[in-house]
């Protein structure tokens, strides 16, 4: 019966190691830092652009003015060879996100790029004078004015008390 005995001494190792695997394992997770929070969003200045923007886009380029410091920059792009494509987004209050959206692409391909597939409802809103139409149902809400050379699109997953905050604060130059 030496081949049974074997067979016992085998599994025990094995379990004794399967200790030793869970135990060192414990002791590292126990030392590697545990950081659940969100990493915190670089704020950009967008200020350099948006003079680089306005110079060279043939429309009025939109950019918010006095927003309080809870809206963060976090991105922006100007691209002249695209449809003088302008883009501007924001970390919003709650850590929600939204964007400015500019171009004189066709305004059908642009919306649905900029609103990631939201379509028209039939709720349109005066802000300073321009008419904006919301936008439902994609990846992101959005209000859009067509008017002004260009298409102008506020989008994201803030509600649409951010983004109306954000399109009233918006000034054409």
């Amino acid at each position: 019966m030496a081949g049974s005995n074997g067979k016992q001494k085998t599994a025990r190792d094995m379990i004794l190691s399967m200790g030793v695997i869970t135990l060192v394992a414990g002791v590292i997770y126990l030392f590697i830092p545990h950081d659940d929070s969100a990493p915190e969003i670089k704020k950009v200045d967008y200020r350099v652009e948006l003079l680089t923007a306005r110079r060279a886009a043939s429309y009025p380029v939109a950019a918010p003015e006095g927003l309080p410091t809870e809206w963060k920059a976090t991105s922006v792009r100007f691209q002249g060879d695209d449809s003088d494509a302008w883009h501007l987004g924001f970390q919003a209050p709650g850590g929600e996100y939204v964007q400015i959206e500019q171009s004189t692409q066709k305004p059908s391909k642009f919306i649905d790029e900029a609103s990631q597939g939201a379509e028209a409802t039939r709720t349109t809103q005066k802000i300073d004078g321009r008419t904006w139409t919301r936008y439902t149902g994609g990846r992101y809400d959005a209000l859009v004015h067509e008017g002004d050379g260009a298409t102008t699109v506020v989008a994201g997953t803030g509600s649409f008390e951010q983004l109306t905050e954000m399109a009233k604060a918006l000034k054409m130059a």
